[in-house]
């Protein structure tokens, strides 16, 4: 992390789109090294033919540390993650993560719309968005907590289309109770299948694609095992 750091540093100067596409490489590079040096097998799985050179906008369960990692190890084009602002009081790490991420705080109407500016920002520049719909870890022993409206909204506003993913062993592999409780393995990121939006398009409509990408995710997590049990 360190290294990602000075790289960080290096290449801040070339502007900010630029910048951040180098520092995803940068962090990915890391996720690679660190996976093999805890002996965690990365996987990828498509359910269907995956266009790199469109832009997404990525949504994903979130139920361990480790999904963090996921991310950034899972991507292969110009992305940025929607993050909880809190990470940026972290030495070293919150300062990369504040270069990468897109900085959201939920404490108020007009931070929260700030945030949903800057997604809109990068989708005009070509660049996909990946969010934890549920904002938070899951902890309630069932397959997925509720959703917030954010990814669906842009997605509507922007029509942009939404690519589900789903981290089936990372709970597994990294349990959120403990730091402790990393231990080597197998950690599969499956790609479902697109969710167009073009039947989509105006705020009333966000509610019914929330609810669809909901139970698509549903039923992925549960044809491959409850992953919070």
């Amino acid at each position: 992390m360190v290294i990602v750091f000075v790289l960080m540093l290096f290449v801040l100067p070339f502007g900010k789109v630029r910048a951040g596409n180098l520092v995803y490489i940068f962090c990915r590079c890391w996720a690679i090294c660190w996976y093999f040096l805890t002996g965690i097998r990365h996987k990828e799985i498509y359910k269907s033919p995956h266009d790199y050179g469109k832009r997404y906008i990525f949504v994903a369960n979130h139920s361990s540390y480790l999904d963090i990692t996921s991310a950034v190890r899972c991507m292969h084009q110009p992305v940025r993650v929607l993050g909880k602002s809190e990470m940026v009081k972290y030495p070293v790490f919150g300062l990369i993560y504040r270069a990468a991420v897109i900085l959201v705080d939920r404490r108020d109407v007009e931070r929260r719309a700030k945030s949903v500016r800057a997604l809109k920002v990068a989708i005009a520049k070509g660049i996909s968005i990946f969010i934890f719909p549920e904002g938070t870890f899951n902890e309630t022993g069932l397959p997925l907590k509720d959703f917030y409206n954010g990814a669906f909204r842009t997605a509507v506003e922007t029509q942009t289309c939404i690519k589900p993913i789903l981290f089936i062993d990372n709970t597994k592999r990294l349990n959120q109770k403990s730091i402790f409780s990393l231990t080597p393995g197998v950690s599969r990121c499956i790609f479902l299948e697109d969710v167009e939006v073009e039947n989509y398009t105006t705020k009333e409509d966000v509610p019914q694609l929330r609810k669809h990408v909901y139970q698509v995710m549903e039923n992925g997590l549960m044809q491959h095992g409850n992953v919070n049990k």
